[in-house]
């Protein structure tokens, strides 16, 4: 029986405290800095060598469901009413609206140092200690909005924009590709600064703090974000007649692209699945 995930906004005050109370149970077993470590030990860049899987690669969509699948199940086996709700960052998208409410998420870091200070997740209540990071800050960091350098969240042009393009992805299938669902939705764009930040990555950008980075995962608003990415690629499938993970097979000999990147039916690292068996979801979980 596929269970559903809902629009954070749309939550009772019930599913709130159960969500957050599974979470916090997760962190405390020390399951959840394991997520942390999987997501930076995979966040591989085009400029870096060997296999990209989690960004900047075709395969950022269906290595972003398995993540949130993982997650989910660990939160379902602590309570199984628990699912992973997704924030709508085209509705809800002031710094005080949800999910930033200190029955959720707490808000946005304190000027001097940008250390969240509300919620269940400040340092202070001595429930979410950063273990697994790239710098040694222990407490959870945002800076939403960017209050010194002010950064709009992406519109409903902005989605349409990477929704009516009707092929997944394209050579050299990396950050530098203009055309393809994919990047579009993912975010890497020509040029510097917040320009160059589109959809995905702009919305990381916005949080700022510790979703600033390979260790975005720190901060629990990572999954309600890529549980609204992976809600559009279900919406961008079913816009175009159920089109296809691409590339469906490997790069040619002599592509710089060959070994770099996942097709279609190859393994997904670090799980034992293909993207291809992960196109469909609608047995596992749907959205309200």
């Amino acid at each position: 029986m596929a269970y559903t995930r809902k629009d954070v906004s749309t939550l009772t005050r019930s599913e709130k405290r159960r969500f957050v109370k599974a979470l916090l149970e997760v962190k405390r077993r020390g399951e959840y800095d394991e997520f942390v470590r999987t997501h930076i030990e995979y966040y591989v860049s085009d400029g870096e060598d060997g296999l990209r899987t989690a960004h900047m690669a075709p395969s950022f969509l269906p290595w972003h469901r398995r993540f949130l699948l993982d997650l989910e199940e660990a939160l379902r086996r602590v309570d199984s009413s628990v699912t992973v709700p997704y924030w709508d960052w085209t509705k809800d998208r002031s710094t005080t609206s949800t999910p930033w409410t200190a029955d959720l998420l707490g808000g946005t870091g304190r000027r001097s140092d940008h250390r969240v200070t509300t919620g269940p997740f400040a340092y202070a209540e001595g429930n979410w200690t950063l273990k697994e990071n790239v710098t040694d800050t222990e407490y959870l960091t945002r800076d939403l909005g960017r209050a010194g350098d002010p950064l709009e969240l992406p519109g409903r042009s902005d989605l349409e924009w990477a929704l009516d393009d009707p092929v997944y992805d394209t050579a050299p299938w990396d950050s530098t590709v203009r055309k393809g669902f994919r990047n579009k939705l993912e975010g890497w764009g020509t040029g510097r600064g917040s320009v160059s930040w589109r959809n995905h990555n702009r919305v990381h950008r916005w949080v700022g703090g510790a979703m600033v980075g390979g260790a975005s995962v720190n901060d629990p608003v990572f999954w309600l974000h890529h549980a609204f990415v992976d809600l559009l690629w279900s919406r961008w499938q079913a816009r175009h007649g159920g089109a296809r993970y691409l590339p469906a097979e490997p790069p040619g000999r002599g592509s710089a692209q060959r070994g770099r990147i996942v097709a279609r039916h190859e393994r997904l690292p670090p799980w034992d699945v293909t993207p291809d068996e992960l196109e469909d979801h609608s047995r596992i979980y749907r959205y309200a």
